[in-house]
Parts: C-alpha cells; sequence; structure tokens
C-alpha cells in the first residue's frame, strides 16, 4: 500500500546487497553512536509528517483520531525491533484506510464502538495471516501483485478517497462511508451549499503544501498547516461559521483491549482482512527488498512478514487499525540520511508525550486543512503518469491497471483483489502458452555454440532439426509445444528431432500427455526423439512420466547432430 507525502528516495548507493545469511540482523541493525543524532532528527521529521496524516487516514477509516495515532505506538516499536529492513516504515495508509471503511461500512456504523471493535479485529486477524504468511514462507505469493494491478488497485482506492476529501475541503457534507457514485453525487448536489471559510483554508493550506514543498521538501509543511490553520479558526471563530473542525481528541496511552464480537462477524472480516494482507504484501516486501540494495544491508522477507504480523496484533490490542507499509514516509526517512528504524521509536515515543499532555491542541484542527492535507497525498497515488508508460509501453498490462483500477472503484476493493489476482493468472498463463520455440541453425563451426534460430522450414542439418523449448513444458503450452515439433518434421522431412532441454525446468501431467502425442506422431512419420542438454533433475522427472522409451540423450546439441547424421536412417545413437 502506498502514500505519498515525502521527496523522492536519494541515488543508490549500492546495487546488491550481501547475503542475508552471511549478516546476523538483530534489532536497530545500523544504529551506531556516530548516526545517533541524526536518527533522533529523522525520527523527528516522521513525527511531524505522520500524526496529521494519520489523523487523516483515521477519519478514511471511520475511526476517531486515536486510533491513527494509537497505530504509531505500540504497533510501530513492535515493527521496528522485529523488521529485517532498517527503513521501512509502517503505519496506516491512505490504501488500508480505504479498504477497512469499504469493508467495515456494511457491518456497522462508522465512529460507532462496534465499528471500532470490528477495526481492532480484523487488524487482530491481519497479524495472525501475516504471522502464518512468514510461517510457511509465502512471501513469493507477492509475485502476483504486479505493478499495473497495483497501480490500478491502489489508484482506484485514492480516487474514492480523493471524492471524500474535496468535500471536506469545501465543507459540503457526503456519506463517506457510501459507494463512489454515491459520494459524486452528494459531492455534486452538494456544492451549491459549500462552505466560503472552508474553501478559503483549502486553498491557503494547498498553496503552502504545494510552494512550500519546491521550496524546502525536507521541512514538516503538513504540520505548518495544521498548526497555521488552527490558529485561524481559533482567532477567527470560524466554528460559527460552519467550519468543521477535528473535536474532542480522547487523552491518555493505548490501552490493552480485546474485541468480543461474534463467531460469525470474526468470519465476515476474514476476506477484506487477505485483501490489506494481500497488498500490504506485495507492495511492502517490494520496497524493503529495494531499499535494501540500495543501501547494501540484508533484508529477510520472511522476518519482514513476521513483523507486520506482530505491528497488527500490537494495533489490535492497543486501540489502532491495520497497520501497511508507507513508501513516501520511507522515502522521506532515506532522504533525511535515516539508516534505521530508530526513527520509528522516536515518532512512538513522540506520539505518547501527545496523547498524554497535548491532545486539547488537536481539538480545533480543521477538517478542510486535514482533507487538504491528505487530498495532496493521494493524489500521486492516481497513478497517472504509471498509466501513461502502461498505454505506451503494453495495452496488455494497461488494460489490467485499468480492469483493477475501475473494478476497486465501483465494485469494491475486495472484489478489486480477487479481479486482480485472476486477471494475474491470465496475463502468466497468455505470456506462458506461447514461449519461444525454435529450430535451430547450425553455422559448420564446431567452436560455436548450436544457439541461433534457423529460417522457418529449415532443418538443422539435412535429415535433423534440433528444436528448442525456452520454458517448462506444461498445460499453458503444450500445445504450442506440439504444433511446433509437428510443423517442424512436417516442413524439413527430418528423420531425428534433438529436443533442447537446457531451458526445459519442469513436466506436467498434461505436458507429459503432449510429450506421448510427439513421440507417437514422430514414429508414425519415421522419425525418432533425441534429447539435449538435459537439466539434472529432469531427467529422473521423465522417467518417472514414463517418457523416456527409445529416447536417447546427448551432452550437446552439435554431438547429437555429429552422431545423427552418421545415421540418416533413424535410430540414432546417444547415452540411451
Amino acid at each position: 500500500m502506498t502514500d505519498v507525502t515525502g521527496p523522492t528516495a536519494a541515488a543508490p548507493e549500492s546495487s546488491r546487497a550481501p547475503a542475508p545469511h552471511r549478516t546476523r540482523l538483530r534489532p536497530l541493525a545500523g544504529l551506531t553512536g556516530k548516526n545517533a543524532v541524526r536518527e533522533v532528527l529523522a525520527g523527528v521529521t516522521l513525527l511531524a509528517i505522520a500524526i496529521p496524516l494519520n489523523i487523516g487516514y483515521a477519519q478514511i477509516a471511520g475511526l476517531p483520531a486515536t486510533a491513527g495515532l494509537y497505530s504509531l505506538v505500540v504497533p510501530a516499536v513492535f515493527y521496528a525491533l522485529t523488521v529485517s529492513s532498517r527503513q521501512l516504515v509502517a503505519s496506516p495508509d491512505a490504501a488500508a484506510a480505504a479498504l477497512v471503511a469499504s469493508s467495515l461500512g456494511g457491518l456497522a456504523v462508522a465512529g460507532h464502538q462496534d465499528y471500532i471493535t470490528l477495526a481492532l479485529a480484523q487488524a487482530l486477524i491481519c497479524g495472525v495471516l501475516f504471522l502464518l504468511c512468514s510461517f510457511f514462507k509465502l512471501g513469493f505469493l507477492a509475485n502476483f501483485l504486479s505493478k499495473p494491478i497495483l497501480v490500478g488497485f491502489v489508484g482506484g482506492l485514492a480516487l474514492d478517497i480523493l471524492v471524500s476529501q474535496v468535500a471536506k475541503m469545501l465543507g459540503v457534507k457526503i456519506d463517506s462511508g457510501g459507494e463512489f457514485v454515491e459520494k459524486v453525487g452528494g459531492l455534486v448536489t452538494g456544492l451549491p451549499g459549500l462552505n466560503v471559510w472552508s474553501l478559503l483554508i483549502s486553498i491557503g493550506s494547498l498553496i503552502v503544501l504545494l510552494v512550500g514543498r519546491r521550496i524546502a521538501a525536507a521541512v514538516p509543511w503538513a504540520l505548518i498547516v495544521l498548526i497555521v490553520a488552527t490558529v485561524v479558526v481559533v482567532l477567527t471563530g470560524a466554528v460559527k461559521a460552519g467550519v468543521d473542525v477535528l473535536g474532542k481528541v480522547q487523552a491518555g496511552p493505548p490501552t490493552l483491549t480485546w474485541p468480543v464480537i461474534e463467531w460469525t462477524q470474526w468470519l465476515a472480516l476474514i476476506p477484506s482482512a487477505i485483501a490489506l494482507t494481500v497488498v500490504t504484501m506485495g507492495e511492502g516486501l517490494l520496497v524493503s527488498r529495494s531499499y535494501g540494495e540500495k543501501r547494501n544491508y540484508p533484508t529477510r522477507p520472511d522476518r519482514d512478514l513476521f513483523a507486520f504480523g506482530v505491528a497488527n496484533l500490537g494495533a489490535g490490542i492497543s486501540g489502532g487499525f491495520t497497520v501497511g507499509s508507507s513508501t513516501s514516509r520511507t522515502a522521506a526517512m532515506d532522504q533525511a540520511g535515516s539508516r534505521t528504524q530508530l526513527p520509528s521509536l522516536v515518532t512512538a515515543l513522540g506520539t505518547l508525550l501527545l496523547l498524554l499532555f497535548g491532545t486539547a491542541l488537536l481539538e480545533d484542527i480543521p477538517s478542510p486543512a486535514i482533507g487538504t492535507i491528505v487530498a495532496v497525498a493521494v493524489v500521486p497515488l492516481l497513478g497517472i503518469p504509471d498509466f501513461v508508460r502502461l498505454w505506451r509501453l503494453d495495452r496488455f498490462e494497461f488494460a489490467i491497471g485499468a480492469a483493477c483500477f475501475l473494478g476497486a472503484l465501483f465494485i469494491g476493493p475486495i472484489a478489486g483483489i480477487v479481479i486482480a489476482f485472476v486477471l494475474a493468472v491470465i496475463n502468466v498463463t497468455r505470456r506462458a502458452a506461447n514461449p519461444p520455440i525454435d529450430t535451430l541453425a547450425a553455422d559448420g563451426d564446431p567452436e560455436h555454440s548450436l544457439l541461433e534460430a534457423a529460417p522457418a522450414g529449415a532443418p538443422t542439418v539435412p535429415g535433423v532439426v534440433v528444436v528448442r523449448l525456452a520454458a517448462p513444458l506444461f498445460f499453458a503450452n503444450s500445445t504450442s509445444f506440439e504444433k511446433a515439433v509437428e510443423r517442424a518434421v512436417r516442413d524439413t522431412g527430418a528423420t531425428h528431432v534433438v529436443l533442447d532441454m537446457e531451458a526445459v525446468t519442469d513436466v506436467d501431467v498434461t505436458g507429459a500427455e503432449s510429450w506421448e502425442t510427439v513421440h507417437a506422431f514422430l514414429t508414425a512419420h519415421g522419425a525418432d526423439l533425441a534429447l539435449s542438454r538435459v537439466r539434472p533433475g529432469i531427467r529422473e522427472r521423465l522417467q518417472h512420466l514414463e517418457l523416456l522409451d527409445g529416447v536417447h540423450f546427448f551432452d550437446t546439441n552439435r554431438e547429437a547432430i555429429m552422431a545423427l547424421q552418421s545415421h540418416p536412417e533413424g535410430s540414432g545413437h546417444g547415452r540411451p
């Protein structure tokens, strides 16, 4: 999951990280006496970024501001002390908040105690799912969330969030828990009644955020906007003019709790928890790995999943809500020079102090200012540049992203995740169904490797055709394999077919049936079958599938050609 508030990451210091097993990963790895001050200052910057955003994200999720603040305390500490990444920042973000709101809206009324209880239970389920993924080493599932899927899914959620924030900026009342079409309709019909004071606050906040970021990106402009806007509201009495404010925020530290709900409600929360887990896993592991490679330190995906697990358990027992990964805050910390998890601990301490002594300062924060801060954060998540690039590079990938965008927007995020996985499988299968299958050419030079493709219809050498399948042989490409071999024999009239097996890493049952079909075809046309460059382990697999009757083996393609050219009538010789 993504939110965008900070500057982009700095240039890489190293392109490769050392092998993980060579370095023992300890809590707060990388922290030394020399960088401690820098890390503490980075933590202050993170605190200034996180507080206004988490208040806004809690509102998006339909939860009190304290839920966003509590998520910066216990979950952040648990995560920082267990994760392998030295830089990835874990926190509720825009996509997580939208998923929480959309999944809980049909089960309880936003803001009600039952709704808050369900949010805690959802975080606990996410924690358990992350721990299970870590235990069973399921991080590979994140590979199914390709960039088009993530761009489309997060973009759809971002547009849904943006409509709610624009309404807040204009002082227009809409049902923030409603469907996208309902929100847009409420915004349009409510425009005649917009609040002028809210609009002015939003315009001023927007100018400060956009211009300030260009002047000095390292300055916490979001915090400055909140402070100035709050002072303006207090001095002008804008509340009396209809400007909505945050209101009373519960004081005190997080307390241990446990959600008490019916078992049917626990079951109802599982699909949304799976969606939250999958999206966080996909982006979190990717960002963790990329920064590890940039900054030359080891990361361990399974340990990172464990850290997400304990962080979400911490959120569920301390009044927070589901914790994901924040790409922008990670980038901001990288830009600030942070290379450890100490900033997250500093933020936890600062938030705790705010909860103990400073909640009264939050009561008069104007909602239009919060809406502007969140809107500026989520606009980049729409992924417009990414969609333009996908359209230019690959129209099918663009269609996948667009389908996920529309699915998340109009059908719902849970259905959007299902669509994303279905499209991922279709995309993988589509690409795997048509792998390169070449007839190889020989140039007569024994020093050259026999790897170049021959012209269509040409044998490798008279009477012999070498066919290379550049993929595992399985159900998706078995028909293509059959047709390619049959066409090669018909076009060349070869009596010997050599399968170059160097790229064949596996054969499934459907592929075995195609193999038998090909073998029967060759026998019917007076040709035989030989294999070259067979990978270790594949011969045993072929033997298990009973596919080696009458098949000979050669170490290289050239050895096969030399042996088979001397036996033009079939029955080629090689190692049986």
